[in-house]
């Protein structure tokens, strides 16, 4: 039996099962699939990782830089990247920050390294540190559920304000499972309000769910990506060791009451039906088939394994800061007329520098079909 050829536009791998795409996004996955142990360490070096969260340092988000110095920065790069957590039990070996912490520190990253060629990405404060969250996870101490309606429209009013601010080009980078509610904040800031810009949400581990291939796949890890489990503990001790402590991690195994593959895990390994958030009533809630806040096999984590899904995504950010800015530079955003159902000589003074001459806040631009403004 001889090998088939592979179909154009596809690039292979060591593993029968995993190809990537022939175009940028896949040449870069293939390159960090391959790099050596070596390679990965010197690329998570470039990117300063592992370092302290910098949610407190001077210049490292909006929030904590000189005013003038954000107006400069964005001159350079008006991409705004906004890492989104919750506070969640993690098992009583990981902090309840745990998905704030690991997507602030990969943004971090990022900016480290942008900012070393110059035009640094910029970093909005995590504007949920309590989420949303699966009507599974109800009851769980440590874990705080904000209601849907109410994190969604903070974030829609976050949204808004960086507009305003000039922060055309926004990105929710999400470590948690709420994912619906993010996406469905973005529809309706769009419908709601019709500005021009690039919006999008990005589970940053199923971005990258190549690097999280179980080793019967050729990958690294023994089991597969669910919660505060073998995958997430080896993040927290890549990332913040001093916040871990593997006396206390366990392994636990959740309760399903249909047969094996209906439901996906956190980063569709397997390319399911459902995704493991579709659905409820399958399988016993958290408190109580797992009340150790641990869905998996946490003491199987080390901070070497969460290495390459790392340098994937930080490699993958980067890429995606570098080709939006290619197609739309700094102070540029896609066409008006192409993008919402406003005019380009309705929206010229609001697109213009804040407080320039001639420059109109959001705030006071009428919505469509409606008498109120925003």
């Amino acid at each position: 039996m001889t090998n088939k050829p592979l179909p154009e536009g596809l690039l292979s791998t060591d593993q029968p099962d995993l190809f990537f795409e022939d175009n940028t996004v896949g040449r870069l996955k293939k390159e960090v699939w391959e790099a050596s142990d070596a390679e990965i360490n010197a690329i998570l070096a470039e990117y300063g990782v592992p370092a302290p969260v910098e949610w407190g340092k001077p210049g490292s988000y909006i929030q904590t830089t000189i005013r003038y110095q954000v107006e400069e920065n964005r001159r350079k790069n008006d991409i705004v990247f906004i890492p989104v957590g919750c506070t969640e039990l993690h098992g009583r070996h990981l902090p309840s920050a745990s998905d704030t912490l690991y997507v602030s520190q990969i943004l971090e990253g990022v900016r480290r390294y942008t900012a070393k060629r110059g035009a640094p990405i910029n970093l909005a404060l995590p504007p949920l540190m309590y989420g949303s969250h699966p009507y599974h996870h109800m009851g769980m101490p440590g874990t705080i559920p904000i209601r849907e309606n109410v994190a969604r429209e903070l974030l829609i009013d976050v949204m808004l304000g960086l507009w305003n601010d000039g922060f055309r080009k926004q990105i929710f980078i999400n470590n948690h499972g709420h994912l619906w509610m993010l996406e469905s904040a973005i529809q309706q800031f769009m419908k709601r309000y019709q500005l021009p810009g690039v919006f999008r949400v990005i589970d940053w581990h199923r971005a990258v769910r190549e690097f999280f291939r179980t080793t019967e796949k050729g990958g690294q890890w023994d089991t597969n990506f669910v919660h505060a489990d073998e995958s997430e503990t080896s993040l927290g001790l890549l990332f913040h060791p001093d916040m871990v402590n593997m006396d206390y991690a366990v392994d636990t195994e959740g309760k399903n009451y249909l047969p094996d593959g209906h439901f996906d895990k956190s980063v569709d390994p397997f390319g399911r039906p459902s995704r493991w958030s579709e659905g409820e009533g399958h399988f016993a809630i958290e408190i109580a088939a797992t009340p150790e806040g641990v869905v998996g096999k946490s003491t199987h984590g080390t901070a070497e394994k969460a290495k390459r899904p790392v340098a994937a995504i930080l490699r993958y950010l980067t890429l995606l800061n570098d080709q939006i800015l290619e197609v739309f530079p700094p102070g540029t955003v896609p066409p008006v007329e192409e993008v919402t159902l406003r005019t380009a000589a309705e929206m010229e003074p609001y697109l213009r520098e804040p407080l320039s001459e001639g420059w109109k806040p959001v705030y006071g631009l009428p919505r469509i079909g409606q008498d109120t403004v925003l």
